[in-house]
């Protein structure tokens, strides 16, 4: 079977190529050079371009990732726009004119990724202001924002002729199956199952936002990539009575368009987590499995109770996600096993709070990072609390003797000074080049402090924010 993408509407074959290497390789080598390599890890969104999704009715949007970090194994059959494409007929496209005429340009290394990032927000469905996050993995190295942004704003809505426009109001492209000797994309799970069964030393691939970049900078190498993304059962996302369920291959960018504000711990964690770039390839699944002591989901998830269901050809098994992590880099699931879905119980905590600290405001790693939650009786006394971080040991971690001190209060600042000396003496984070041991131990605290500043009754009365 002949293996091949679509990339500016010309049809190019990628039959004999190592689906390995990430697109961007295999566009530049191809003459496609205004897709640019710059951190080749995801930071910067030099690299971006814009593939052809579905929507939920069914129509297309457009959706720009990293090509540093998307696979071209996982390219296949997809549609592509790089900045070649943006233009027609010879003309600047509405969002290259406003680049060029608002200066939005200077040494012009990062303005591909920009324009390919601000040509998917050009076409977002209902559109009515400008969106700061539509760039937000985009990187300027010549501190250039003001005229970027202001480019963003004044780059208008397109016309009905627009031919982009018209390539949306059609169906997206259905991803086929791949059988490559070295890549693999199957779309049921009990073939994704029975593949890792029969090839214990298979990797698992989702959206490929960790592993591509092992593959860019430390040269890794892998026998066979077993892609996870196009397998139906894991794409589930549903509420249900008694819990919501997201399946461990939808995107992070989906969970945030479908779950919208109605789990508030995860509509503070996505805006924090990476930049849209990445949350538009990133899952769940993915950022549990790789079991970084500085996750972003790890501590809202822990906090909010979640589960995990962990699927093998054998069957499939629940675990809770406070039980999965068994240290540092390692997990509860066995050979042959993957996340398959991670339920969140309903009804939700009535108060829930989700914290980052990391040297940007976006698009950064945390040096350290939280969870919070209790539950409260009718009387206002505490019946549960998870107060859950990521920094501070070698796993995520929840303070659980400090938990149990809060338990049968009313939430308030006696409840809270019981606790702290608890959570002080609860961990011993270390130092790096993010943080200091010192630094990590005053943020445990702080970040308790500030959840009882913005959750305790004077606060909500007067409408703290979230």
């Amino acid at each position: 079977m002949s293996l091949e993408l679509w990339v500016n509407g010309q049809r190019l074959c990628v039959s004999g190529a190592d689906l390995h290497q990430p697109l961007l390789h295999f566009l530049r080598a191809r003459g496609l050079t205004g897709t640019k390599e710059g951190c080749a890890e995801g930071e910067c969104g030099a690299c971006a371009v814009v593939l052809v999704r579905s929507d939920a009715d069914g129509t297309a949007r457009f959706e720009p990732v990293n090509s540093c970090l998307l696979l071209l194994g996982s390219a296949v059959g997809q549609e592509i726009v790089t900045v070649e494409g943006v233009a027609q007929d010879g003309n600047l496209h509405p969002v290259q004119q406003s680049m060029a005429e608002l200066g939005g340009s200077q040494c012009g290394y990062c303005t591909p990724g920009f324009v390919m990032s601000m040509f998917a927000e050009y076409y977002r469905k209902q559109r009515d202001a400008y969106d700061p996050e539509a760039i937000s993995g985009n990187l300027c190295r010549c501190t250039g924002y003001r005229p970027i942004r202001d480019a963003a704003r004044e780059m208008g809505t397109p016309r009905p002729d627009d031919p982009h426009l018209r390539r949306l109001q059609l169906a997206p492209p259905q991803l086929a199956p791949v059988a490559d000797p070295r890549f693999v994309r199957p779309t049921h799970l009990a073939e994704a199952l029975d593949l890792l069964r029969q090839n214990p030393n298979a990797s698992i691939v989702a959206g490929g936002t960790d592993i591509a970049v092992d593959i860019n900078q430390r040269a890794a190498t892998h026998d066979l990539l077993i892609s996870l993304e196009n397998v139906a059962e894991l794409q589930e996302l549903s509420f249900r009575d008694n819990c919501l369920r997201i399946g461990a291959g939808v995107s992070l960018s989906e969970v945030e368009r479908r779950v919208h504000d109605r789990v508030p711990m995860l509509q503070q964690l996505f805006p924090l987590f990476s930049s849209r770039l990445i949350r538009n390839r990133a899952t769940l699944g993915g950022n549990l499995g790789t079991a970084s002591p500085i996750g972003d989901s790890p501590p809202a998830l822990l906090a909010l109770d979640a589960e995990l269901d962990l699927a093998s050809a054998a069957g499939t098994r629940t675990v809770a996600l406070s039980d999965f992590f068994l240290g540092y880099r390692k997990t509860a699931l066995k050979p042959g096993e993957i996340i398959a879905c991670v339920s969140i119980p309903l009804p939700l905590p009535q108060l829930q709070r989700f914290y980052k600290v990391s040297k940007r405001v976006l698009d950064d790693i945390s040096t350290v990072a939280a969870g919070f939650s209790l539950r409260l009786d009718a009387q206002g006394r505490i019946t549960s609390a998870r107060l859950c971080y990521g920094g501070v040991a070698a796993t995520p971690v929840r303070a659980l003797e400090a938990e149990k001190a809060l338990l049968g209060m009313t939430w308030s600042a006696a409840a809270c000074s019981g606790a702290r000396p608890l959570l002080e003496q609860a961990f011993s984070p270390m130092s790096d080049h993010r943080g200091s041991a010192k630094y990590r131990r005053a943020m445990i605290t702080r970040l308790f402090d500030k959840f009882l500043h913005e959750t305790s009754a004077p606060a909500l009365a007067t409408g703290a924010s979230v």
